[in-house]
């Protein structure tokens, strides 16, 4: 191996990996829950009334990486606060619908200003809310702590809980899937500088 090379030792099985090339180009939009994905799913509500969330960073640079790819990250979320709104803001995401209490038509909505189809969709999601989704997605995700009917639908359920890396994972299985993923890898060893 040259100097200066990263060979990717993340592995996916490789029917999981077809799989999640929805029709063989790789997906166009990933769509995320929050609560209980990028999130743990617990609430915390302060004095004031304020709901304080917390996000890990595995999961927000996961995020980018699809952005770089060419596959759009989407939030579609039943609930709706300011720190959800900051980290979408923070990440750079231009695609979110908040407070959606028919996930299906907020998805759609989404969609259609992309003029992406359901077949080039991956989604993934924890819990019943996110099943309709799921029945049309071309590819779905669980998180290792989804309610079992969920669990039960997913093409995959991640090794990690939301909130801890779950999206993450979910966001190199299409990186890797897309054939985007070793390319991203050895990108990181380069700074602006050119060194």
């Amino acid at each position: 191996m040259a100097p200066n090379t990263l060979r990717p030792t993340l592995r996916f099985a490789p029917e999981l990996l077809l799989k999640a090339q929805g029709r063989g180009l790789g997906m166009k939009c990933a769509i995320f829950d929050v609560d209980g994905v990028l999130t743990d799913g617990r609430l915390y509500i302060d004095e004031q009334g304020e709901t304080v969330k917390a996000f890990h960073t595995l999961d927000g640079h996961g995020l980018k990486l699809l952005a770089r790819a060419g596959i759009e990250p989407v939030v579609v979320t039943g609930r709706d606060s300011a720190a959800v709104r900051r980290r979408v803001a923070d990440l750079g995401l231009t695609h979110a619908s908040y407070g959606a209490e028919d996930k299906l038509a907020a998805a759609q909505a989404q969609l259609d200003s992309l003029g992406i189809e359901w077949a080039d969709v991956a989604v993934i999601g924890d819990d019943w809310p996110d099943l309709p989704l799921f029945m049309r997605a071309g590819f779905c995700c669980a998180s290792a702590n989804a309610h079992a009917e969920v669990r039960a639908l997913a093409d995959h359920v991640t090794a990690a809980q939301g909130g801890h890396g779950a999206a993450r994972e979910f966001c190199d299985l299409l990186l890797m899937a897309g054939g985007h993923y070793a390319a991203l890898l050895q990108a990181q060893l380069h700074t602006l500088d050119g060194i």
